[in-house]
């Protein structure tokens, strides 16, 4: 379960679309209501987000592809012979479409059959996903907090069609964390999910201690960035002993 801390930490942020959690259920989940209306998945977390409420959806709920990558139904025939991105004009012809059902990660049909969202602020289960959706300088902070412990390269893996494949499903399967960007895909720019320019980023349940950690632990601020008299003093100290670090250095004393 999230600690009072995580949920503190994300809500510091200050971002303007709070942060989601995330439950894949194959049983209906309990103590918690259905959605009652039809969005497309990327829209359910938006909805948690301006409602502020903890809900659960079934394939029934869902009038785009979420469901078809977390194994809810079959990949239909027309999608995957692309000839929807071609009719779309997102692909010069139907194969570099139908290519992409090919090469995306999709979780094991029947797997899942109900999708919780959650507010972080009210999370009361353990997520499998982390879903935030940030400005510039609130995505710089989550984005270091992904490897200021481990080191972990930043990878984007995404495509023009099907983001939801590789924001959802992905990052759950693979265990890293995934970022997009809102304006560049066609399903949430279509129906104008959000405003262009935010980064979206996943952080799938084998990632999330370790950000929630250096959330807490690293500084938000960086000292090269801050404009003080005593930040640059001291980030001038901190220069100056490089020099006594150096072995040339030692070999003159």
């Amino acid at each position: 379960m999230l600690s009072q801390t995580a949920k503190d930490l994300f809500a510091k942020l200050g971002m303007e679309y709070p942060a989601v959690a995330l439950k894949f259920c194959y049983a209906q989940p309990e103590r918690v209501e259905h959605i009652g209306k039809t969005l497309s998945f990327c829209e359910f977390v938006k909805e948690a987000q301006t409602t502020g409420k903890k809900f659960f959806i079934t394939k029934e709920d869902d009038n785009c592809f979420g469901k078809m990558v977390l194994g809810m139904i079959d990949k239909p025939g027309l999608g995957a012979s692309g000839q929807a991105g071609y009719d779309f004009g997102v692909f010069k012809s139907p194969a570099p479409n139908a290519r992409l059902y090919n090469v995306m990660t999709t979780i094991v049909p029947g797997s899942v059959n109900f999708v919780v969202f959650c507010p972080v602020a009210i999370c009361d289960f353990d997520p499998d996903l982390v879903i935030c959706v940030a400005e510039n300088e609130q995505a710089e902070i989550l984005m270091r907090a992904t490897s200021y412990i481990s080191g972990d390269l930043w990878e984007t893996k995404c495509s023009s069609v099907l983001s939801c494949a590789w924001m959802y499903s992905y990052p759950y399967v693979s265990g890293k964390v995934n970022s997009c960007i809102t304006g560049l895909h066609h399903g949430m720019k279509r129906r104008k999910t959000y405003p262009a320019g935010r980064h979206i980023i996943a952080i799938p349940y084998q990632k999330l201690h370790e950000v929630i950690q250096a959330l807490e632990e690293m500084p938000w601020e960086l000292i090269a960035m801050k404009e003080d008299p005593e930040s640059k003093a001291e980030l001038k100290a901190r220069m100056d002993r490089w020099q006594t670090m150096s072995p040339d250095f030692l070999l003159k004393e």
